[in-house]
């Protein structure tokens, strides 16, 4: 895997297990636009093209470990946003 691969995947981990939003939609908005920027740059780092991989037997699995972290990382910034403040 090259370097760029590496940066890419690494960023999609980070944005997976990391994002924080507090401040109401449009850092929501934000949160969501990065999860799916990282998404998309997981894809490419696999060589593959975000929206054109449908499910079934033959899905690569690097497509799966991308959506598996997109939804991680939509479900940490829905938890966020709806998470209620001290």
């Amino acid at each position: 895997m090259s370097t760029n691969k590496s940066l890419l995947t690494i960023l999609i981990v980070v944005l997976a297990v990391a994002p924080t939003v507090e401040g109401g939609p449009a850092l929501a908005v934000g949160c969501v636009a990065a999860c799916n920027a990282g998404a998309v740059a997981c894809y490419a780092s696999a060589g593959l093209v975000f929206g054109t991989i449908t499910a079934g037997v033959g899905t690569p699995i690097a497509a799966v470990l991308c959506n598996l972290a997109q939804g991680t990382c939509m479900a940490a910034c829905a938890a966020s946003v709806i998470a209620p403040t001290p």
